[in-house]
């Protein structure tokens, strides 16, 4: 089992968003480093859209992850309700 992770902008917009993905993923492990965080997972991360919209009160376009996005590992499968990072196809 190998961790994938998801770096973003560590900013006010970026903070509800890591919230959702922390909540979302049970065991996952947050890092902070001066202005970013990194959320590790073992083997599987996953990003839902609806769980954003819950944090924040607004809609939410998972597109928008790209804007402060620094890094991330894993296979990307990627549509408009989430993104999940995996090391399997």
């Amino acid at each position: 089992m190998s961790n994938v992770f998801i770096a973003l902008q560590n900013n006010e917009e970026t903070r509800p968003i890591i919230e959702a993905i922390l909540a979302d993923n049970p065991g996952s492990a947050r890092s902070d480093a001066p202005g970013m965080v990194r959320v590790d997972a073992a083997d599987r991360l996953v990003i839902r859209r609806e769980t954003i919209e819950a944090q924040t009160g607004q809609p939410f376009d998972l597109q928008y992850l790209h804007v402060n996005l620094i890094s991330l590992t894993g296979y990307i499968d990627e549509d408009d309700d989430q993104l999940t990072l995996s090391w399997s196809h």
